[in-house]
């Protein structure tokens, strides 16, 4: 998912608005519609998705001519979620990322607990336990469906790997020879998009999951670890990405990585599954590739970042709940689902389920033999502002001061 970062009067200006808009148009007591039909809300947090959704409801409502469904995706979605809560204005249905949000959601005991329902057998085990570690212990329960997945990949460019004459790395000292050979054949090895502050995250979460551990989250709040202890080799590993860059690196942004890496301007892209259309919207002849960054030496140590970027969940209030359930339902069978990652380029949690596009044949085994991790972030106290934290630091290079920092930030919005 892609993340942005506003002044806060001017989100909640937007959530403000947003909420006044969707309470007179969906939630709330407005459940029968005029023709005596039982309407629900749909709460998106993608505005990717509409199109996708706006097609899968027709579909829905056509086997089931008694419910109609009403989408919602409003811009700052979180923040208009989180505004409703404390309204008591929870929509009906909601599809929203699976991170820090689901999980204060969650804890409030507003959502239902599906750990009794059929669905939970349909998803794998591994991205259950993710959502589950985002609630965290005080609340016992599966109150969120894992539904689509994303990653964190390194995308690369076939016929400049081709040029190069060099193949995909399963080690750091690989992968940072391949940065230097095509540094050395006068190529960026990495289109950079520093200037939108999120897009650090891409690389810093590989490189934090699988040196810094998966734990790491659990242990700074006991006590037991810390940035300027642990993450020592991530912050050097992130300062050396930024060696292979393009020039200018702090003055592109994720729009222009997408069409600069589409015309041949770097060998690789440090990037989300998300970017992959956009890249073959600029280019549709592009040959592309990907494979999960190998941040060890030791290949068996390296795994795939990969999280929940779309879970179902409803109200445990609706109004409707056996609709509500059949919604649900539908969308998590395997048609409805190989239709959603198909349209999305992203990856499903839903058992049986794989993405067949042959760009992502460098990752498949990753999901197919659970050679996965978790978003580090996901697990960030939200506020943290990590991303900018980042940023600065890539600007500055002043690693004990970042590191320190990072520690200050997260024990400051914990104590709030």
């Amino acid at each position: 998912m892609k993340l942005k970062t506003k002044k806060f009067a001017s989100v909640l200006a937007v959530a403000a608005l947003s909420t006044s808009l969707l309470a007179a148009c969906g939630g709330g007591d407005n459940d029968e519609g005029a023709n005596g039909k039982v309407k629900l809300e749909l709460f998106s947090n993608k505005v990717e998705s509409i199109n996708t959704y706006k097609a899968l409801i027709k579909k829905f409502e056509a086997e089931n001519p008694n419910i109609d469904i009403e989408l919602n995706a409003p811009p700052e979605a979180e923040t208009v979620l989180k505004t409703r809560l404390t309204k008591n204005d929870l929509p009906d249905l909601m599809s929203i990322g699976g991170n820090a949000t689901y999980g204060e959601i969650a804890r409030a005991g507003v959502l239902k607990d599906f750990s009794d329902s059929d669905i939970v057998k349909k998803i794998q085990p591994a991205y259950i336990e993710m959502v589950g570690k985002l609630v965290g212990d005080e609340k016992k329960g599966v109150f969120g469906i894992p539904y689509a997945t994303n990653a964190n990949a390194v995308i690369y460019n076939k016929a400049k790997f081709d040029e190069l004459g060099v193949t995909v790395p399963t080690t750091w000292d690989e992968f940072i020879a391949i940065a230097d050979k095509a540094k050395a054949a006068g190529q960026p090895a990495f289109y950079l998009t520093l200037k939108d502050a999120w897009t650090a995250m891409i690389p810093w979460n590989s490189i934090a999951a699988n040196a810094a551990g998966s734990d790491f989250a659990s242990k700074k709040n006991a006590g037991d670890a810390s940035f300027k202890k642990d993450y020592q080799p991530v912050a050097e590993k992130m300062l050396k990405l930024t060696e292979y860059g393009q020039k200018d690196i702090f003055g592109k942004a994720y729009g222009d990585g997408n069409t600069g890496f589409a015309k041949g301007e770097s060998v690789m892209y440090l990037q989300g599954n998300w970017a992959i259309p956009e890249i073959k919207k600029a280019n549709p002849d592009i040959q592309l590739g990907v494979f999960a960054m190998p941040v060890n030496n030791d290949p068996a140590q390296n795994k795939l970042v990969s999280g929940v970027d779309v879970l179902l969940t409803m109200n445990k209030d609706a109004k409707h709940p056996e609709e509500a359930m059949k919604f649900i339902e539908f969308m998590t069978n395997e048609e409805t689902a190989t239709t959603y990652i198909n349209e999305q380029a992203a990856f499903s949690a839903v058992q049986g389920v794989f993405q067949e596009d042959p760009t992502f044949e460098g990752i498949k085994t990753n999901f197919e033999t659970g050679a996965i991790t978790s978003f580090p972030d996901h697990y960030y106290p939200a506020g943290m502002q990590a991303a900018n934290l980042i940023q600065e630091f890539l600007m500055k290079k002043d690693t004990d001061k970042f590191l320190g920092k990072m520690d200050k930030e997260w024990e400051k919005v914990q104590s709030r």
